[in-house]
Order: C-alpha cells, then sequence, then structure tokens
C-alpha cells in the first residue's frame, strides 16, 4: 500500500511538470527543485532494514566502525537538531545501525563527540535515563503505522535503559515496562549503545512488508540539544507524524504472549490505629505473609489482557513532597503503582497542554484493590480500554461496629475512540463506582481534532448521576469545596471541556474552557473544584538568537478566570515573566501577578455575604544544570493568600504568603544520585505582624547503584508545620520518617526487594487523653494528643520476590 501512495505521488508531480514546460529554464529549475525536495527527503527518510545472520555485538564497534557480522546492518546519517537550533545539522554525528533476524530488532549508536569527557553518563536504576542528567538516545517505533502510539526505548550511555508507551499528545507513558537488552560503552571519542528488542515484546500485525513508522533521538546533555533523524521539527506540532518508515522485515510475528509474575511478601509492622479517631491505639502484626499473581496475555497481536490478585505496592516510593497546609480544594498527588499506571492513556485522560484538566480516572481512588482487570488495545482504527476493580478500604477505614465494616467498593471503566483523517479521533467514555448500594455513574463522549501542522483542539462532554451515602467512609479525607463533600440524595451534573492548543517554535498558545455544574460528581475521578465556569489561557512568543551564550528569551503570559454558576467572579489569576535560556542549561525567569479570589457564604461558614481578597505577585524561577554533576530548580514567590484555616469565629483574611521550592540532585560519582527537595510555606497575619504558619519540609532521597540490576536506596523526610494557635486554628505537628529499600531488578517483572520503614511523631507516648488509672482513652476524647518530643508511631520490615515467567 506504501508503494502505491508513492506511486501516484510521483506520478501527479511529473504530471505537474509537464504541463510547466512552457516556463522559461531557470522557473523550471526552481519549480523541480521546489517539487522534488520534499519526494527525496521522504525516500531518504524510508530505510529498508536488511535481515543480518548472525547478532551483531557492541564489540563490533570497537573503534566507532563496524567490523565482521555489523557489516549487514543498514546505516542511517544525517541527524538534524530540533533543539536548540531547529534545522541544523547536529553538531556532533551520530550514525544508527540497524538489522533484524527472526526473533529481534538490532539498532547500534555511535555517538561522537569532540569532547568526550563532556559527556554525561551515570550508572542509576531503570527507568532513571532523564535530561538534563544524562546523555541519552531515543527510539520510538510506530508498529501499527497510524502516527498515534508508539513504543520508546531510551538507553543512557553506560547502558541504562527506560521503556514507555508513546501516544501522541499526551507523551510518554513510563510505567511500561517490558523486556529487552540494552549495553553502553564509553570510548575516546563518545560512546556506543547496542539495543536488542525481541519482536515478542512488541505489539504489531504480523505480515509480508508491513510498514513501521520510526524517529531516532540523540540528547547531548553538554550542549542542551536534541537531535533528530529523520528531522523532527519543533516549528510542527507532534513528533509521529514526522516519523520515517522502515520497511522490509518478512517473516517475523509478535508470537503467543502470556506473561505470569506471581509474588510473595513478608512483613513486620506497627502502626497508629485511628478508625475511631476518639480513641486511637496502636496495632502490630508480628508477622504476616501474603501472595498474588500478575498476568499478562495478548491476543490478536495487539489487545492485552491485564490481570492482578491481591496485588502488593510496598516498594512503591512514596510520594514527592507538596504543600497541603491551607489549601481549600484537594491537591493531586499522581499515581505511583504499576499496574494502574500502565496504559492509562487509553482511557482519555490527559494533560493536553500547561492546565490540568478533569480527571475521569483516578485510580489513587482504589486505595487497596484486590483484583484488577484491564483490556486495552487497538484494534484497525478502534482503541479499546476497559478496567475493572475493587476496592476494601471503604470497610477497612471505619471502626469494626461501623454497619460499612467489611464492604467494599467496585469500580467499572471503559473507553472506546476511533481514530480517523489525519490524528484525529471521537470516543466514549464510562466510569462507574458502587458501594453499599449507592453508585456514582459517569458518562460522555470526547474528540480530538488535528487543525494544521500547529493546531490542535480537544473536547469532552460528560454527565453524572450520583446517589450517595450521607456519610461514606474515605481512605484520604476531603477538603472542603472539593467534589467529595456530597449532601444526601439523587444529583446530576454535567462537566463540558474544551482545548485549542498552538504549538510552535517561537509562539505558542493555549485556550482552556470548562464547564462543570455544582452537582456534577466523580467517585472514580478527580474534579477538585465543581460550580465554575473557567476561561484559561496562556501564550509564550521567544526570541531565539542562539548566540554564543542566550539561547532564546520572551516572554509568558497566563489568564485564568472562574465564574460561577450565578456569575460571580470567584477567582482571577494574571501572572506574567520574561523567560531567559542561557548556555550551558540555565533557565532564569522574574515573575509578576495579580489574584482574585472570592468566597461565598457557602464556601465559609460565617461569612455574611461574598468577600473580595486581593493578592499581588513576585518571584522568579532559576533551574538548570549547568555541571554534569549538579541539576537543580528554584522557586521562590512573595504574594498575598487567602487564610482559611483561622481560629473559631474568625473570618478568613489575606495573609502574606512566603513560598519557596528547591530541589536539587547531585551526583558526585557516578553511581550515586542525591535527590534533595526543600518546601517552605510561611503566612503572615499582616495587620498584626505575627505568622499564622510556617511549614517546613526537608526531604533527601539517596540512590547508590551497586550493579545495574541491584541498588540501595534511602529516602529521610521531615515535615514540621509550626503553628500560631492565635493566628490560626491549626495544630503543630512534627513528622520524621526514615525509609530503606534494598532492590535487585534484573529485568522488569523479576525482582527481590528488602525495605524497612520507621516514623516517628510528636506524640505523648499513650497517644491520647486517658480515664485515671487506665490505658483507654477517654470516651468522646480530642483524639491524639501532640507533645514537643517524638515517638515511634509506626515502623515496617518486609521482603517481597516476584519472578516473571513468560511465554
Amino acid at each position: 500500500m506504501g508503494f502505491c501512495v508513492q506511486e501516484r505521488t510521483s506520478y501527479s508531480s511529473l504530471a505537474y511538470l509537464n504541463s510547466s514546460m512552457n516556463l522559461p529554464r531557470a522557473r523550471l529549475w526552481v519549480v523541480a527543485f521546489l517539487v522534488l525536495t520534499p519526494l527525496l527527503a521522504r525516500a531518504a527518510s524510508d530505510v529498508q532494514i536488511p535481515r543480518v545472520s548472525t547478532p551483531p555485538r557492541l564489540e563490533d564497534f570497537e573503534d566507532m566502525k563496524p567490523h565482521g557480522a555489523a557489516t549487514e546492518l543498514r546505516k542511517i546519517s544525517g541527524f538534524t537538531q530540533q533543539q536548540p537550533s531547529d534545522g541544523k545539522p547536529a553538531t556532533q554525528p551520530t550514525d544508527v545501525y540497524i538489522g533484524y533476524d527472526a526473533a529481534h530488532l538490532y539498532i547500534v549508536w555511535v555517538c561522537s563527540d569532540a569532547n568526550p569527557h563532556a559527556v554525561r553518563a551515570h550508572l542509576t536504576r531503570r527507568e532513571a535515563v532523564t535530561p538534563p542528567d544524562d546523555d541519552y538516545v531515543e527510539l520510538t517505533i510506530d508498529t501499527f503505522h497510524d502516527q498515534r502510539h508508539g513504543f520508546l526505548f531510551d538507553v543512557n550511555p553506560l547502558g541504562v535503559q527506560a521503556d514507555a508507551l508513546y501516544a501522541e499528545g499526551s507523551g510518554a507513558d513510563y510505567s511500561f515496562d517490558t523486556v529487552w537488552d540494552s549495553r553502553g560503552r564509553l570510548t575516546s571519542k563518545g560512546f556506543i549503545i547496542w539495543m536488542s528488542i525481541p519482536f515478542r515484546s512488541l505489539r504489531f500485525h504480523p505480515g509480508e512488508g508491513e510498514l513501521w513508522g520510526a524517529t531516532f533521538m540523540r540528547y547531548i546533555a553538554h550542549n542542551d540539544e536534541v537531535d533528530y533523524w529523520p528531522y523532527v521539527s519543533s516549528r510542527i506540532s507532534g513528533i509521529l507524524n514526522q516519523e520515517g518508515t522502515l520497511s522490509g522485515m518478512q517473516g517475523i510475528s509478535p508470537s503467543h504472549n502470556m506473561q505470569f509474575i506471581p509474588y510473595a511478601s513478608f512483613r513486620n509492622f506497627r502502626a497508629v490505629d485511628t478508625r475511631d479517631p476518639s480513641q486511637p491505639r496502636f496495632k502490630q502484626i508480628d508477622a504476616q505473609g501474603k501472595a498474588g499473581l500478575d498476568s499478562k496475555f495478548v491476543f490478536h497481536d495487539s489487545l492485552v489482557l491485564d490481570t492482578t490478585i491481591n496485588p502488593d505496592f510496598a516498594q512503591v516510593e512514596s510520594d514527592q513532597p507538596q504543600n497541603t497546609i491551607n489549601q481549600r480544594f484537594e491537591v493531586f498527588f499522581p499515581e505511583k503503582r504499576p499496574f494502574f499506571l500502565e496504559n492509562a492513556n487509553f482511557f482519555g485522560d490527559t494533560n493536553i497542554g500547561v492546565y490540568r484538566l478533569s480527571q475521569l480516572l483516578f485510580t489513587r481512588r482504589i486505595a487497596d484493590p484486590s483484583f484488577g482487570v484491564r483490556l486495552t488495545g487497538k484494534q484497525g482504527p478502534w482503541n479499546l480500554g476497559f478496567f475493572v476493580a475493587d476496592d476494601r478500604s471503604p470497610g477497612r477505614v471505619v471502626p469494626d461496629f461501623s454497619p460499612l465494616a467489611g464492604k467494599r467498593a467496585y469500580f467499572a471503566v471503559g473507553r472506546v475512540s476511533h481514530d480517523f483523517g489525519e490524528q484525529n479521533s471521537v470516543g466514549l467514555v464510562y466510569t462507574d463506582r458502587e458501594f453499599a448500594g449507592f453508585f456514582n455513574r459517569v458518562g460522555g463522549i470526547d474528540a480530538n481534532f488535528r487543525l494544521n501542522k500547529n493546531w490542535t483542539s480537544w473536547f469532552r462532554t460528560v454527565v453524572s448521576s450520583t446517589t450517595p451515602p450521607s456519610s461514606e467512609p474515605r481512605s484520604t479525607p476531603s477538603p472542603p469545596g472539593s467534589t467529595s463533600s456530597l449532601a444526601p440524595g439523587y444529583q446530576f451534573g454535567r462537566n463540558t471541556e474544551a482545548v485549542l492548543n498552538n504549538i510552535g517554535r517561537r509562539f505558542s498558545y493555549e485556550l482552556m474552557f470548562q464547564d462543570i455544574t455544582p452537582n456534577f460528581h466523580t467517585d472514580t475521578g478527580f474534579v477538585p473544584r465543581t460550580d465554575i465556569r473557567n476561561a484559561s489561557q496562556y501564550f509564550h512568543f521567544y526570541w531565539r538568537p542562539e548566540g554564543k551564550h542566550l539561547v532564546f528569551h520572551g516572554p509568558e503570559a497566563n489568564s485564568t478566570n472562574l465564574w460561577d454558576h450565578n456569575g460571580v467572579a470567584v477567582q482571577q489569576v494574571y501572572s506574567f515573566d520574561w523567560a531567559f535560556d542561557f548556555k550551558p542549561n540555565l533557565i532564569i525567569a522574574p515573575i509578576i501577578g495579580y489574584q482574585t479570589d472570592i468566597l461565598r457564604p457557602n464556601d465559609f461558614s460565617g461569612l455574611p455575604d461574598n468577600h473580595k481578597y486581593v493578592q499581588h505577585v513576585t518571584g522568579f524561577v532559576v533551574k538548570g544544570s549547568p555541571l554534569s554533576k549538579l541539576t537543580f530548580n528554584t522557586k521562590v514567590i512573595r504574594d498575598g493568600t487567602v487564610l482559611i484555616d483561622v481560629p473559631a469565629g474568625q473570618l478568613p483574611i489575606t495573609g502574606d504568603e512566603t513560598a519557596i521550592t528547591e530541589t536539587m540532585t547531585l551526583k558526585p560519582i557516578p553511581r550515586l544520585q542525591i535527590d534533595n527537595t526543600y518546601i517552605l510555606d510561611r503566612v503572615l497575619n499582616g495587620a498584626v505582624h505575627h505568622a499564622a504558619f510556617n511549614n517546613h519540609i526537608i526531604r533527601s532521597k539517596w540512590n547508590y547503584q551497586f550493579t545495574p540490576a541491584l541498588s540501595l536506596r534511602f529516602i529521610t523526610q521531615y515535615n514540621g508545620l509550626l503553628a500560631n494557635p492565635a493566628q490560626s486554628s491549626l495544630s503543630t505537628t512534627k513528622n520524621l520518617n526514615f525509609d530503606f529499600l534494598i532492590t535487585y531488578l534484573p529485568h522488569p517483572g523479576t525482582a527481590v526487594y528488602v525495605g524497612y520503614n520507621s516514623n516517628l511523631e510528636n506524640l505523648i507516648p499513650g497517644l491520647c487523653e486517658e480515664l485515671p488509672g487506665s490505658t483507654s482513652c477517654i470516651p468522646n476524647g480530642p483524639g491524639l494528643v501532640r507533645s514537643n518530643g517524638f515517638i515511634n508511631d509506626g515502623r515496617q520490615v518486609f521482603v517481597k520476590i516476584s519472578y516473571l515467567f513468560r511465554r
């Protein structure tokens, strides 16, 4: 089919030339050049892959040239910059050698560098291949040649690998893990990377002469340079729509693909049980065993059925710290559990641009599942995603005497979309959560349209139908004002969202609109605020001198305007900054802004009428990686904020806020990575010049990589909320946590984890106010009682072993 398209194109081009024979010779040459250049470029990006008799080895490229069996490989060269100088030749040569046999696709990257000592390469854990910390190469394969989905493979110069599922419009999903091999080696002229990808690790339709799409990318860290083959321009929105083609592969098949990952775990733990808040107590289990099974089945070469029975996520790293103090609406913490992350893009919850849209499937609502089943994949132009799971947490976070004790919730989610035209699609989505005879159901349509090479649009409208219980427990309570707080009785709501997005090399623009009615609710998703009409806009325009020091500079602006359905302007935000990008890897941006919030009587009990709060914003951002061993990001903001955590009987005020967020990654030696985070949120009552609270979060994560498979991770985090009871309703809380994890991960699915976690908190030893002469808490007491010192209120030791069986 691909050859027919090329023949038709060539025919029409020749007809155009024949019709132009009456033009002067010079003009005819110009016409010929303009017509033939894109055809030659298209032909140059079509690679015929040879079948090799012997698999190539890294050793076949010792002097950066192929020898022996490697001479059978097809060479790809001529990389072009996308960043910083779009369209110019790459500053450092890159040659890619590619071939295949009956079972594997082989790719060898020969990456030359005139300054080989500047190459950044660290031995780190799998999936930690990130710019600007390391140089790396990236292969994206579009096996269905639909310019919408692809498999992505990253490798750094030491052979550390990462893999992902790539979806145009939503980016890379690094929760995807598959089995493949990679090696890397630094040389006196740069580095060499060898990749071997089993066809059974991919999904594609077996056939003779099938075309695959592909892009090859190299990131040069010390230049902050991105090079592509074929040329992928930042002047055009998207990557896969600019891909080259791979052809010539005969007699290959993904074969039958079944995976089974049984696991067994053991743990000993002690923790505070607060299911009855007035009667906190310690709960301890000296020995607890657990076993489960994850399975994967591939049907029709493109449909994937994933199942999990009694899953365990003890090895999952704790959340990155965020400020959750004085927040009117629920704070978003992203999902980190692999089973729930993989193939999430099939359910349509994507961030189209800079703004966070409503999320109809937020799997952190499933806190304690005993099973999960997911079917995802592609059949022709149809994309399918279905998901079913249960959640035991609603029946476990209540006291044993509660009528809800022991009950579980059930989740069901489905989405079907149809691709048409050039990267257009339309879909249907449905979610359902059932618990104790009550339900929340959401359904509607979504659509995505590519308008031209730069402009895209997205639209979704859904309705919700809810019969909530009067008081359902949640594993994580939601703050007032979020959609998680519902009054009893049937409710019907609507949520409509649309995005218009332009991505260009200099100018980018985004317009986002939301209309969410007061009674819209989703128990399966994340919608922190309802009863709004939101019109938000963002743009930037960059001048690109691309000089010796300054790469680009220009303005960035954002506006957000929220009205409720009575026409009240509940929030207005306007911010502006001027960004400067300097070599090497340094961005500086001063910020100014203005914000207003209106609280209504239904937002805060005691307000007699609507009250407006005005805040002015100044600050700056400095971030980058000017040194190979240092990456940092500093954000400092001075502004006003609505202080809602005020003492009892008082009304909210506008406080003076200082917010600092600092992250710093150090790599003093190739095997050690130290990630540090500091967050400060300080709010003053400006009228009396006293602090309402100071909130400090300090986190340090150390990862030492003994080998590509064996690592030791240590995390310590301190949370200190220092509250002034005269100016706020908060209590002083201090928490210190230590987390150790030894990981042996030879490949995804096969792993051994040994971990220890200990937590200290400023609580009195008995946890509560006790009855005289007794260790029991006083009835209907205040619950946990704080102290000035620390006690150990939780610890855990666990061992988990899993093994991948693959057929």
